[in-house]
């Protein structure tokens, strides 16, 4: 998925514009990034500042936005860890690049294979997998 982030936040640029809001959350990760340059802090903080001279906002002065990226310096374990303690039901999350029709994930993407050693460093089974009744 190249530039997918880009993507990402030029509509979430749009519509912060559209409700005036003065920040935009993203939960890109430096650490566990699979190689894709827009999930850097340097990448954020250049979008960060071009977003402030794109913007009505921004030129006239009425605020700055400012990009948020609260898990850019987590491990896949760390964040594991979070969700878990936040209640979330990672059954019902997937970070495959190729899943199958029903959901399914590959199990050999990168992304797939940073979820299965973050579970695994956390010490507990991907729900997903249980899901399907698959082993990581």
């Amino acid at each position: 998925m190249p530039a997918r982030n880009t993507i990402f936040l030029s509509f979430a640029l749009a519509w912060a514009e559209v409700l005036g809001a003065e920040a935009i959350f993203m939960g890109v990760n430096a650490l566990d990034y699979s190689g894709y340059p827009d999930c850097r802090p340097e990448y954020v903080h250049s979008y960060e500042a071009m977003a402030n001279l794109a913007t009505r906002a921004g030129v006239e002065g009425h605020h700055r936005l400012k990009i948020h990226t609260p898990l850019m310096t987590f491990t896949k374990a760390q964040i594991i860890r979070e969700g878990l303690r936040l209640g979330v039901d990672y059954s019902q999350t997937s970070s495959c690049y190729d899943p199958a029709p029903d959901g399914r994930p590959c199990g050999r993407c990168d992304s797939c294979q940073l979820r299965a050693r973050g579970f695994s460093e956390v010490g507990v089974p991907d729900p997903l997998y249980q899901r399907y009744g698959m082993t990581p």
